[in-house]
């Protein structure tokens, strides 16, 4: 468990089975659980104390919340988790699988945390988020959520911003970011761009630099000062954008052999997610519900 969990009180466990574990305590995690204790279903929220986001000062683009602090976010939602009920239980998923079926047939998961502490459900919401896998560039990871970042707007404008290629994608994100500032530089880094690509990067401003990038540069204060290039020149930027892949964080889910899709990859489309789920969930768990009152009916 991270020392941000251990910040926040963690439910207690009581041995009951409940409707749903949710496991993961970002938004989706939590929108998804919020969704389902509003629908009076037991819930459980195993969160590892470890946000995507929790780099990032603030959270934009999203109305109302816009410029709130991600941790903020969070806490108001495990606050408004369990209004209805729900519980938020701080730990790290060890093991999640199928367990025996219940008297009238009906699903049943255990979930097992590192601390041997178990959890029986009879459904799993998986909401563990993306892990980011950045490029290999000393001094890079140092800065992430801050001076480098994936996706940036208001707060970057008419910054000195750099972008990194990583592959084909990196093109239209150094347009994007054009739109921000007029002091745009490419870094190739050794990678193919064809003419095309140059004469559209010319006539938007955009300037291009072949040499690799040995290392980012920190200034006195901590921030991003510029990039070190393998010729040993200097190149100031204050801002660095990287089109970095993603993944999904899967540990201890190995026994429910979950099939990969592509996911959400910021908070507004990952509540989202989380809720549209929810919302499936509760549906499969009222249409058991109903087929066990009318087996205990007919057989009564």
């Amino acid at each position: 468990m991270s020392a941000l969990a251990s910040e926040y009180a963690s439910d207690a466990l009581t041995g009951e089975t409940v409707d749903v574990v949710v496991v993961g305590g970002g938004a989706a995690g939590l929108n998804g659980a919020l969704m389902l204790a509003r629908s009076r279903r037991s819930v459980v929220v195993v969160d590892s104390g470890n946000p995507h986001d929790a780099p990032a000062e603030a959270m934009h683009g999203f109305v109302v919340l816009d410029g709130m602090p991600p941790a903020e976010i969070l806490e108001r939602g495990r606050e408004q988790v369990r209004y209805y009920g729900g519980k938020v239980v701080f730990g790290e998923v060890a093991a999640a699988e199928p367990a025996g079926a219940s008297d009238d047939g009906d699903l049943r998961f255990t979930v097992t945390l590192s601390d041997d502490r178990t959890v029986t459900a009879r459904r799993i919401l998986v909401a563990t988020g993306l892990r980011d896998v950045l490029p290999d560039v000393p001094g890079l990871a140092e800065h992430w959520g801050r001076g480098v970042a994936h996706c940036h707007g208001w707060e970057v404008r008419d910054e000195a911003i750099g972008v990194l290629a990583t592959g084909p994608a990196s093109v239209r994100h150094a347009l994007l970011f054009r739109q921000l500032s007029d002091d745009l530089i490419y870094f190739t880094r050794d990678g193919e761009l064809d003419e095309n690509t140059r004469e559209r990067f010319a006539a938007r401003g955009v300037r291009i630099v072949d040499i690799a990038v040995e290392e980012v540069l920190a200034g006195d204060d901590g921030s991003v000062a510029g990039l070190r290039l393998a010729d040993g020149s200097i190149i100031a930027r204050s801002i660095l954008a990287v089109a970095n892949r993603m993944q999904a964080r899967t540990g201890g889910l190995d026994g429910l052999k979950l099939p990969m899709e592509d996911l959400p990859d910021n908070m507004g489309a990952s509540a989202a997610a989380g809720a549209l789920a929810a919302a499936h969930i509760n549906s499969l768990l009222v249409t058991a519900d109903t087929d066990a009152a009318l087996n205990r009916v007919t057989t009564g």
